[in-house]
This record gives structure tokens, sequence and C-alpha cells, in this order.
């Protein structure tokens, strides 16, 4: 767990994806939607990317990914990052780690 508690300091919203995974894709766009710029580590391509995923397995992520941090809080995957959403509670997160400052809703 040392390795993504490193990886996930000091940065306001961080995604543990895969390049093929289509989940992991509708999650960043969801959340680079509201002008965040989450930091996103494609795990089938970094070195230690098993290593990651294990990790993130034994935090509870299942599937592994897509994995979302938010304040460096584990948020879960991309069903509960879309109920979040849904429950208007995704933009609090997001103004709270600094990840916006501000939300126009329209």
């Amino acid at each position: 767990m040392d390795t993504v508690t490193r990886m996930v300091a000091d940065k306001p919203v961080v995604i543990f994806s895969k390049s093929s995974c289509c989940m992991s894709h509708s999650v960043r766009s969801l959340i680079c939607g509201f002008g965040a710029n989450p930091t996103v580590y494609e795990l089938d391509q970094a070195p230690n990317g098993r290593q990651i995923e294990r990790e993130l397995q034994q935090l509870g992520c299942q599937p592994s990914v897509p994995a979302v941090f938010i304040g460096q809080e584990f948020i879960g995957g991309s069903k509960e990052v879309n109920s979040l959403h849904l429950r208007n509670e995704l933009v609090p997160l997001l103004i709270r780690a600094k990840a916006i400052w501000i939300w126009n809703q329209q």
C-alpha cells in the first residue's frame, strides 16, 4: 500500500486506469468535464503496474480499475464516482480537494 500512498500524496485527484478500459475513460471524462485535471496512471503501461494493481485490490477495489482518489481518499471505482455525481456530491469533493475552485451549475 506504500506505493499507492506515495502516488496519491499531494495530488487532488488520481485515477488508476488501464488504457483499454472504457469505464476508466468515462470516469476520467466526467471528472475532466468539471474542469479538474486528474493525475492518471495507466497500469498496463507502468513497469510496476501489477504491483500497484495488487495494492488497489487490497484496498478493496474490485475490479482494480478504475480506482479514484480525491483528496488522497480512496473513493472507489466507476460505480461509486457515478453515484456521487448523481447525488450532487462529486463537485463538493473536488472543490474540497482543491481540484476545482468554482463550479457554475447551469
